[in-house]
């Protein structure tokens, strides 16, 4: 028996493209989803971009910042290591734990201009961790982990740019359209992040939550990619199975977000020196941007920060 009502589903067919029920709703929703928000949300408008990572037309990839945090540390973990219940205690492969706290990367990242990074918590336990890094870089930098419609007003409040969501609209393996309705009404969609974090199934790319332990139905493809489109401002996605590796990128994901996105995105998984840049660079054709965990030396790597941040430099006052 399919759920009813407020608890409906959005339901994928085999091929993991959205059903077209619902599509009539959608369109309605579209209508009158700006009118809504400027009701109930006007406040949020007195908020002033820094800078914009928005798409132009001669757009060059851009550098994106990660301060992951576990157990209020900044940490590089193995994704596919992380542990469903508690954030990874058992099993858990940790490649770095820094000594420093997230605002002394958050301010160094304000230093060197590197807007749109992201905060993930990992787990509970992070709130005041992530805070305290949000608060060092005001709409620098997006925060994740846990985010609902109950919180996400909190995090903007506190300086957040944007806020990050997966788990609350993709839960027990099927995506949840009337929940992404219900946060398009609380955040506006320039103020919105969705994490499309997928794994390879026999040649097609699903959207993973929960730490990435739970495979959803939802394909990764140019209509479900248009279909979230209207209701964010870009896409953050980890290629599940590189993550934390080092073992160099997924090149078919980034191909396929370059292809099919109406949104830049940020995509994260494998990188491990400036070959692995400069490849994301000609596949993801401007529309495709990066961030760095394990192999950069900020967390333990060999891949340099310093020439990372002039690599980002040079393009951001390169003209065509």
């Amino acid at each position: 028996m399919f759920p009813t009502g407020k608890s409906r589903l959005l339901f994928v067919g085999s091929c993991g493209h959205v059903s077209t029920k619902l599509r009539q709703n959608r369109l309605q929703y579209s209508l009158d989803r700006e009118h809504l928000w400027h009701c109930k949300r006007k406040r949020f408008h007195s908020f002033h971009y820094v800078a914009s990572v928005s798409a132009s037309p001669k757009r060059n990839t851009r550098f994106r910042p990660c301060i992951d945090i576990h157990e209020g540390k900044v940490k590089q973990i193995v994704g596919s290591s992380l542990n469903d219940q508690q954030a990874g205690k058992k099993n858990l492969i940790t490649n770095f734990e820094s000594e420093l706290e997230p605002d002394a990367y958050a301010r160094r990242y304000a230093r060197d201009e590197l807007y749109g990074g992201h905060v993930i918590m990992l787990g509970n336990g992070n709130v005041q961790a992530a805070k305290a890094a949000i608060q060092a870089f005001p709409q620098g930098l997006q925060v994740g982990g846990g985010i609902t419609p109950q919180n996400a007003e909190f995090w903007l409040m506190q300086g957040a740019s944007h806020v990050i969501i997966t788990s609350y609209v993709f839960r027990d393996g099927h995506f949840y359209f009337e929940r992404l309705e219900q946060v398009a009404k609380l955040v506006h969609p320039k103020r919105l992040v969705l994490d499309l974090s997928a794994r390879k199934i026999d040649g097609h790319y699903f959207v993973c939550t929960n730490l990435w332990q739970i495979l959803t139905k939802f394909q990764l493809n140019d209509q479900n990619l248009n279909l979230l489109s209207d209701y964010c401002d870009e896409f953050l996605v980890h290629a599940v199975d590189m993550e934390g590796k080092k073992q160099g990128i997924d090149r078919d994901l980034v191909s396929l977000l370059s292809d099919y996105s109406p949104k830049i995105c940020t995509y994260a998984g494998g990188i491990r020196n400036m070959e692995d840049v400069e490849l994301i660079e000609k596949l993801g054709k401007g529309r495709v941007d990066f961030t760095v965990g394990s192999a950069l030396d900020l967390f333990g790597g060999s891949m340099s920060y310093d020439e990372l941040v002039k690599w980002q430099h040079l393009r951001m006052h390169r003209v065509d």
